[in-house]
């Protein structure tokens, strides 16, 4: 899943693809470079990110949305709220991906109610703002693993398959480095649950601390950390730097047949 960040203010790419012009021009790049799935945001939600409204949400990613959807890949926006879900749903994504896991109002009913859209479901402590200032205290993996559950459930009593459904850990939102390392040490548990993980350490912060890389330096451990949640039972990984993850998947793919 290739990254297009339509926004001035993301964590590592804010400002690069801003227009939608410069949006189209790197999912194309991230197409070549091996991508299966495009995920595109209006929103930052790196810590500390102010919230953004829905109509300006839209302005940036439905002009995107619209061109991708003639290229006839499958298409995933990022978002938590009903009114942009509504938007993009009517104009043909495949996907919806919620930081959130449709904790919004009316947004369990709204994906519900369509008939074949996946969706993502993630885990979050807290809320983007002040999730890093009071991040989760003690082990992650049983409350991640209870509230993804918890989450899917709900959706199933209605009426959605569960091959619609995908979850996420939720790596760095509202967890400690440590509590972050534990969650893919522990993707079998997830896995038990019975859906497909998708998973998100590109450029992450809990890379750095590991590391000592800042932000433009954290290729090598990003490739490291989505070929380790790979090999640990990840179907998807949502990254920046697609055709270096392509090029370790492949050499991944080559020792285990």
């Amino acid at each position: 899943m290739g990254i297009v960040n339509v926004t001035p203010d993301s964590f590592s790419d804010g400002g690069h693809h801003q227009t939608t012009r410069a949006a189209l021009a790197h999912a194309e790049k991230l197409l070549k470079e091996g991508a299966h799935i495009l995920d595109i945001g209006g929103e930052s939600t790196r810590p500390g990110a102010p919230a953004v409204s829905f109509e300006d949400e839209l302005a940036r990613v439905l002009p995107v949305v619209r061109e991708a959807l003639k290229w006839h890949i499958p298409l995933s926006v990022d978002t938590y709220k009903p009114q942009v879900m509504q938007a993009v749903l009517d104009a043909g994504v495949d996907i919806v991906n919620d930081i959130w896991a449709l904790r919004q109002p009316q947004a369990q009913v709204l994906v519900s109610a369509h008939p074949s859209c996946g969706v993502c479901l993630m885990h979050m402590a807290g809320e983007p703002r002040t999730m890093q200032l009071r991040p989760m205290e003690g082990l992650a993996l049983p409350d991640v693993r209870e509230f993804l559950n918890d989450q899917a459930q709900q959706l199933r009593a209605l009426g959605v398959d569960a091959d619609r459904i995908t979850l996420d850990p939720g790596v760095g939102f509202g967890k400690t480095v440590q509590q972050n390392f534990e969650l893919l040490s522990g993707h079998a548990e997830l896995l038990s649950l019975g859906y497909p993980l998708l998973v998100g350490w590109s450029r992450k912060s809990s890379l750095g601390a590991v590391t000592g890389c800042q932000v433009g330096e954290r290729l090598v451990p990003s490739v490291a950390a989505a070929l380790l949640a790979v090999d640990r039972g990840a179907r998807i990984v949502r990254v920046h730097d697609v055709l270096h993850t392509v090029h370790a998947l492949k050499v991944w793919e080559s020792a285990t047949l």
